[in-house]
C-alpha cells in the first residue's frame, strides 16, 4: 500500500469542515484504502477509535445497513455527544436514498462525514440537489505511472512503463507477478463492472450484445465517435442495434466510469461541437482484457495522457482547426495548454504532422508534443517531451 498524497492533498483542506468530501471512482480504483489513508490520519491526530465510524456497504455481512432507518439508528447509537464523530461510508450508493441520512447528521450532529461511490452520478448537479449543495467530490483514478514507480521501486522505469501499457494501473493487479494472473484480474474486474454494474444496475437484458458493444468502444479509443458506423457494425454483424439503445449503453458505461468522453472544441469558432466526440477507458488494464495493448500503442498512449491531464485537474477537450486535430485541449481556470501525443517521430513526416496543428494556433499558450522518442525535437516554440518524462512530473 503507498499512500495515495495527490488525493490527500486535495481532501486534506477539507477535513473537520460541515462539506461532505465525496470520494469518486471506477470500482476497485482504491477508494476504500484511500478512506483507511483518511482514518489513519485521524488516527495520528489523536482521534479516538470510537469517535469514528467505517462502513464498506460491499460486505454482505452489514446488508442490513442498506436499508436508511437501519444506518441512520446505528450511527445514531454510535455517535458520541459533545464530541465530534467522524463518519466514512464506502460505496455508499448501495444504500437506498442514503442522502437523507446523510443530510441528516450533517444538519443536526457535530459530524465530519466522508463517502466514496462508484457513480458518475455522485459528481453530478443531481447530488449536488440532493445533498442540499454541502459536498465537495473528488475523482479517483487507479494507479498513475508516477505512483506505480512507488509501488514497484525496485524496478526500472522502462519495466514498469512496459508492464503499466499492458496491465494499466489498478492496485488489485499489483501484487501478482505473472502474465495469467494479472490477466485473470483484469477479466473479473471487467466482468464485475459490466454484469454487476451495469447489467443489474441498469436491468439489461442483452448482455452479450453490450459487451460486444462495449468492446467495441475499447478497440476503438481516442477516435472520433460516430452512431451511424457503430449501428452499421453490427448490422454487418447481424445485429441490431438502436440509436436509442445505443446512447443508453454510452451512458451506462458513463455512469460506472468505465469510460469518459472529450468534447471537440473548435479552436478558430472558439465553440464547443456538439458531435463526434472522442471516448477513453478509465484504466488501459480493462482495454487488454479484449484487444492487445502493445499492438495499439498509439491509442493506449494517447488514453494515458487523457487520464493523467484528468489526474492533475485539468478539463479536457480535443481540438479542431481547419482540418486538422490538436490531439487535448487542457483547461483549468485561466490556465490552458495544448498536446499532440505520438509514439515515435523518427520520420520527419510525422514531425511535420504532429508539430503542424500545434503550429496553426495562434496563441501564446503553452504547447507539447509527447512521444517515447529520446532525442528533443523541440521547435518554434512548441516544447516536446518524453511521455516517461512528462509522467513522472
Amino acid at each position: 500500500m503507498i499512500k495515495r498524497e495527490l488525493y490527500l492533498d486535495q481532501i486534506r483542506p477539507f477535513m473537520e469542515t460541515d462539506l461532505i468530501k465525496v470520494i469518486v471512482g471506477i470500482r476497485r480504483s482504491g477508494k476504500s484504502t484511500l478512506m483507511k489513508q483518511i482514518i489513519d490520519e485521524l488516527r495520528n491526530q489523536g482521534i479516538p477509535q470510537e469517535q469514528i465510524i467505517y462502513l464498506n456497504f460491499e460486505d454482505y455481512r452489514i446488508r442490513i445497513y442498506k436499508n436508511p432507518d437501519h444506518l441512520y439508528d446505528y450511527i445514531s447509537k454510535k455517535i458520541v455527544e459533545g464530541t465530534k464523530t467522524y463518519i466514512f461510508l464506502d460505496e455508499v450508493q448501495e444504500v437506498t436514498n442514503f442522502e437523507q441520512v446523510v443530510n441528516s447528521f450533517n444538519a443536526t450532529k457535530n459530524v465530519d462525514i466522508y463517502l466514496t461511490g462508484s457513480n458518475s452520478k455522485m459528481l453530478s448537479g443531481e447530488y449536488a440537489t440532493l445533498l442540499t449543495g454541502r459536498y465537495k467530490s473528488f475523482k479517483i483514478f487507479p494507479f498513475s505511472f508516477k505512483e506505480l514507480m512507488i509501488y514497484h521501486k525496485n524496478k526500472s522505469k522502462k519495466e514498469v512503463f512496459n508492464d503499466f501499457i499492458k496491465y494499466g494501473g489498478f492496485p488489485v493487479v499489483q501484487g501478482f507477478d505473472t502474465e495469467d494472473q494479472k490477466r485473470s484480474i483484469l477479466k473479473d474486474l471487467y466482468d464485475s463492472i459490466v454484469i454487476k454494474d451495469i447489467v443489474q444496475r441498469h436491468g439489461v437484458s442483452g448482455v452479450d450484445v453490450l459487451d460486444k458493444y462495449i468492446s467495441y468502444l475499447l478497440n476503438t479509443i481516442g477516435s472520433q465517435f460516430s452512431a451511424k458506423s457503430i449501428t452499421n457494425y453490427f448490422k454487418n454483424e447481424g445485429r441490431v442495434l438502436s440509436k436509442e439503445t445505443l446512447y443508453n449503453y454510452i451512458n451506462y458505461a458513463k455512469d460506472v466510469l468505465l469510460i469518459y468522453s472529450a468534447k471537440r472544441y473548435d479552436l478558430k469558432g472558439k465553440k464547443l461541437l456538439t458531435t463526434n466526440e472522442k471516448y477513453f477507458v478509465n484504466d488501459q488494464g480493462l482495454r487488454a482484457t479484449k484487444f492487445n495493448n502493445e499492438k495499439d500503442i498509439e491509442k493506449v498512449l494517447e488514453n494515458i495522457v487523457f487520464f493523467e491531464l484528468m489526474r492533475r485537474g485539468y478539463e479536457v477537450t480535443v481540438g479542431n482547426i481547419g482540418d486538422k486535430e490538436v490531439d487535448f485541449i487542457a483547461t483549468k481556470f485561466n490556465e490552458i495548454s495544448y498536446y499532440q501525443v505520438s509514439y515515435i517521430m523518427e520520420q520527419s513526416s510525422t514531425r511535420d504532422r504532429e508539430f503542424g496543428s500545434l503550429n496553426m494556433i495562434d496563441d501564446q499558450y503553452p504547447k507539447y508534443v509527447l512521444s517515447l522518442d529520446d532525442v528533443n525535437f523541440s521547435q518554434s516554440g512548441i516544447q516536446h517531451k518524453n511521455i516517461i518524462d512528462f509522467l513522472l512530473e
